[in-house]
C-alpha cells in the first residue's frame, strides 16, 4: 500500500478511533501483535517525517518519535496500540 499523501486528523478521539479500526483490521486478517508492531513503527515513521501534526496530541508524539532510539519507537508503537485496544470508548 503507498500512501501518497496523508490525511489530517484534527480530533485526537477521532484519530485514535481511526487507529483502532486498522489494527482491528490487522488482527481480524491475522497479523500478529509483533506484526502490527513493526507495521505501526513504518506508519509512525512516515508521519514523524512528513505530516505536520496538526493537534498538541500529536505533536507531542512526533516530538518522543524523533528522539527516540529504534527500541523507543518499537515500545512507543506497542504502547499506543495497546491505548486503542484498550480505550473502551472507541467504539
Amino acid at each position: 500500500m503507498e500512501m501518497k499523501r496523508a490525511e489530517f486528523i484534527n480530533d485526537w478521539h477521532d484519530w485514535k478511533l481511526t487507529l483502532k479500526k486498522a489494527v482491528d483490521m490487522g488482527e481480524t486478517v491475522g497479523l500478529s501483535e509483533n506484526t502490527i508492531e513493526k507495521i505501526g513503527v513504518k506508519v509512525g515513521s512516515f508521519l514523524s517525517s512528513n505530516v505536520d501534526p496538526e493537534n498538541r496530541e500529536q505533536r507531542l508524539l512526533q516530538e518522543l518519535w524523533r528522539v527516540g532510539d529504534d527500541a523507543d519507537r518499537k515500545a512507543l508503537s506497542g504502547m499506543i496500540v495497546k491505548m486503542v485496544q484498550s480505550d473502551k470508548t472507541l467504539q
